[in-house]
């Protein structure tokens, strides 16, 4: 597939094949994600990777206990053989911008405080490789989702060592793609062009 195949082609998947991921792919993925802009180049998204079967149990006991599942809107996802949990550390931003190549940026704070920052660039940052992981996942035919931490995100943070400074985004589930029924998100459709797209001002019409 080419981009712009790769970009329609892709879609999130809530039900996985439990058939393990060989690690050569998994980390193939990972370090093809990586090559995401960076500001500064500084490099500050981590991927931590659950692919045994007694790291993901875990996880899932955390974050969604047996007593709860029966009432869980997608069981296949617990099938999914690999969990990937992007990191974004800040720290490395603050490093970074207080190198000498920096000392302009330094000098505003930017190698001193998150708050001298306009907007968080290592969540921006992290996020791009996520976007790179789920297109390197489609490309190889798998499945991947994107979902948030909404329960239980101390409780994995503890267990999986992580440290003050660096935010979880989220978790990417990946594997073989199990039949699955589509989103009902899908049924509002595709905004038109001319809702998103604003020529020269807020609201520019096309020419």
């Amino acid at each position: 597939m080419n981009l712009s195949e790769l970009l329609a082609a892709r879609r999130m998947t809530r039900n996985f094949d439990p058939r393990p991921l060989e690690r050569a792919v998994l980390e193939e993925m990972c370090l093809l994600a990586r090559r995401a802009p960076s500001a500064g180049f500084a490099q500050g998204a981590e991927l931590i990777i659950l692919d045994s079967p007694e790291q993901r149990g875990s996880f899932w006991d955390l974050t969604l206990p047996v007593e709860r599942r029966s009432d869980f809107a997608w069981p296949g996802l617990l099938q999914a053989p690999a969990l990937v949990l992007p990191a974004a550390d800040s720290r490395r931003y603050l490093a970074r911008y207080r190198e000498a190549d920096k000392a302009s940026e330094a000098a505003g704070g930017l190698g001193h405080s998150t708050q001298a920052w306009s907007m968080p660039y290592w969540l921006i940052d992290c996020a791009f490789v996520v976007q790179n992981l789920l297109l390197a996942a489609t490309e190889r035919g798998l499945g991947a989702l994107f979902f948030g931490l909404f329960n239980g995100e101390a409780e994995v943070r503890a267990a999986l060592q992580v440290p003050d400074g660096v935010e979880l985004l989220g978790v990417v589930a990946l594997g073989w793609p199990a039949p699955d029924h589509p989103s009902g998100s899908l049924a509002r459709g595709w905004r038109d062009r001319e809702e998103i797209l604003h020529w020269d001002c807020w609201g520019g019409p096309r020419r």
